[in-house]
């Protein structure tokens, strides 16, 4: 790998033994522009040997943007602590802005007490880089013109400067894109981190480039350039492991053999790697997160070579971005137990470590909330839907065929005992009970006649065929009378309305009202079948209607029927209350909702015990 320490120029002369004592100072100048190791150095040794060219020069500055979001900025002065010009910087502004040579103080016939300023652009491929200003005594124009060309041909090392500057930054960039879009190409962790090892040992010539993730308290390997698999137990890979986990604990880049200039770092494991393994040079950069380790990334040079700064400056630049992206490759390809427990333990650590205060609230108020509901009890109530029917419900039916003739009360009607309710037509019994008391007055003549003329045996037989018109007749009267439903007893009418049926034809046992009483009550409550074991006769219990929502009454089990009842999909058992308390606006048909007590339960019981109920049946259903 090569080095880039400074800017390498070549001098185009020699100093030889017959050498002057000025061109012995001008190739100490040059030297010290040679091996100048950094961009404010070379600028001051640059302008040094510029303003020592030219006859006459009173100020020389260099203003430079050394980065491409920077501002301009002065990077050398000469000669050093001497004030600034006003007018040197207004030539400078001016330079800036025309991206131009400017040239003032210029007088004919030149004279040495009017100085004349130069402002000379550094433009790189178009682009401004900088300017460089020189102050001179009175120099005729055509002098003048000529240091302008002088100090043109001398930018050109600037120029240079900046060229490689500008190429190292674009190909630094694109290097760390490279690697970040290889990171990226691979959808699961295994065949990212091994593509980026692999990539990473093209790039910088390695000999092996290892990547290892945390796990637990150490660092494991997870993946080696050129290698889809390898032994997890080898020598090789334990080396690693720990020169890793020495970088790891530093929390910073270990680099064997260490450079001259180097601070001290512990580097006994990467010194076994190397000894054991024959590496040239050994590099371990940690990955890391918001101070967090993650794992760490180990170079192996082959033997001989050895790594610059240049390398381990982008090497670390790299590692910023690639530590992050694999770890959420990581992350993603965990089983969904391990990322629960990872998280777990994340969320245990947190809890009982420095900081985050705001999780270590909320999870102390829902454990003292969770606490509250497990100790503190409450009144267990099963809810079910619910409907108010009479104890004793009445129909009343047609007594015979006919037609309706009458209708004064309809559902909803409050009746006395004996209020007629609706009335047949009885016109044909009525004609009927005529014919048979013809018949009868008839037979009753013949007898009359028949004992008159001593003939006995037909007086009996007319007198039983009079007994049985008169049986004919009580039969008629009572279908009369049934001709005229009635209210059987005080109460309500819960069904029939025959007010838009008048004229309409009835058969025989046609049921055409309902009636209730209004001083008993039941209510009939659908239960659930996942409830219904709670239940018992005797329970008290509490009924909202709809109508009267904010009244409740009161209620007692009275009966548990053991035959279920299908209902939109669901099986209820009907279970049968009895009011108790005032029942004067009560009436048949309400519904509302019922509530039976239990018993006292915790209140976590109480509203998570359906939902365990629930989960197990399912585990039932699907255990072998």
């Amino acid at each position: 790998m090569a080095h880039d320490e400074g800017i390498v120029l070549v001098s185009g002369g020699r100093r030889s033994d017959g050498e002057s004592e000025g061109e012995s100072f001008q190739s100490d100048l040059w030297a010290r522009l040679v091996h100048a190791s950094d961009l404010q150095g070379f600028t001051a040794s640059w302008l040094d040997i510029q303003c020592r060219s030219f006859d006459g020069v009173m100020r020389g500055a260099v203003v430079l943007r050394t980065t491409e979001s920077a501002a301009f900025s002065p990077v050398a002065i000469w000669p050093e602590g001497i004030e600034g010009n006003p007018r040197l910087v207004v030539v400078v502004e001016q330079a800036l802005k025309d991206r131009r040579v400017i040239v003032q103080g210029i007088k004919r016939p030149a004279r040495k007490q009017d100085p004349v300023c130069i402002a000379h652009p550094v433009l790189v491929d178009d682009e401004l880089y900088g300017v460089v200003a020189l102050e001179l005594e009175g120099r005729s124009e055509a002098v003048v013109n000529e240091v302008v060309q002088r100090l043109g041909w001398g930018i050109g090392w600037l120029e240079a400067l900046a060229r490689r500057q500008v190429f190292s930054s674009k190909a630094r960039l694109v290097t760390v894109l490279k690697l970040l879009a290889t990171s990226l190409l691979h959808e699961h962790f295994q065949a990212a981190a091994t593509a980026v090892a692999t990539e990473l040992a093209t790039i910088f010539g390695c000999e092996r480039v290892s990547i290892g993730f945390l796990k637990g308290d150490h660092i494991q390997v997870r993946a080696l350039s050129h290698s889809a698999a390898f032994a997890k137990k080898a020598n090789l890979i334990r080396n690693i492991e720990a020169a890793m986990e020495e970088a790891a604990d530093q929390l910073a880049t270990v680099l064997f053999p260490p450079r001259k200039d180097a601070h001290f770092q512990l580097t006994r494991a990467h010194a076994e790697l190397l000894q054991q393994h024959g590496a040239g040079a050994v590099c371990t950069i940690p990955l890391t997160t918001g101070g967090a380790v993650l794992g760490a990334v180990t170079l192996e040079l082959p033997a001989g070579a050895e790594f610059d700064a240049h390398s381990i400056e982008l090497c670390e630049h790299a590692t910023l971005l690639l530590g992050q992206v694999l770890e959420v490759k990581r992350r993603e390809d965990r089983w969904l137990a391990q990322r629960a427990w990872d998280d777990l333990l994340a969320y245990w650590r947190n809890l009982t470590g420095p900081r985050h205060a705001a999780q270590k609230f909320w999870t102390g108020a829902i454990v003292l909330t969770l606490a509250f509901f497990l100790i503190v009890k409450g009144d267990y109530l099963i809810t079910a839907d619910a409907s108010l029917e009479g104890k004793v419900q009445r129909a009343i039916t047609a007594a015979m065929q006919g037609y309706i003739i009458d209708a004064r009360a309809r559902a909803g009607d409050i009746v006395r005992s004996g209020d007629e309710l609706a009335a047949l037509d009885d016109r044909d019994l009525q004609l009927e009970r005529l014919k048979l008391l013809s018949q009868g007055a008839q037979y009753d003549s013949e007898r009359r006649q028949a004992i008159a003329e001593g003939n006995r045996a037909r007086a009996r037989i007319l007198e039983a065929q009079a007994g049985q018109v008169k049986a004919q007749i009580i039969l008629v009267d009572e279908q009369l009378a049934r001709t005229h439903l009635r209210a059987p007893f005080d109460g309500v009418i819960v069904k029939g309305d025959l007010s838009q049926s008048l004229g309409a034809a009835v058969e025989r046992g046609n049921v055409l009202f309902e009636v209730a009483p209004l001083d008993t009550y039941r209510v009939i409550m659908k239960v659930d079948e996942r409830d219904i074991t709670e239940v018992a006769v005797g329970q008290p219990g509490r009924l909202a209607l709809t109508s009267m929502p904010n009244d409740e009454i009161r209620l007692l089990v009275d009966k548990i029927t053991p035959v279920s009842v299908v209902d939109q999909g669901r099986n209820y058992f009907r279970v049968e209350a009895v009011v108790q308390g005032e029942i004067e606006r009560l009436r048949p048909g309400m519904e509302g909702i019922g509530k039976i007590e239990i018993g006292s339960r915790n209140l976590f019981w109480i509203w998570t015990h359906k939902l365990t109920h629930w989960v197990r049946m399912w585990i039932w259903s699907w255990w072998p």
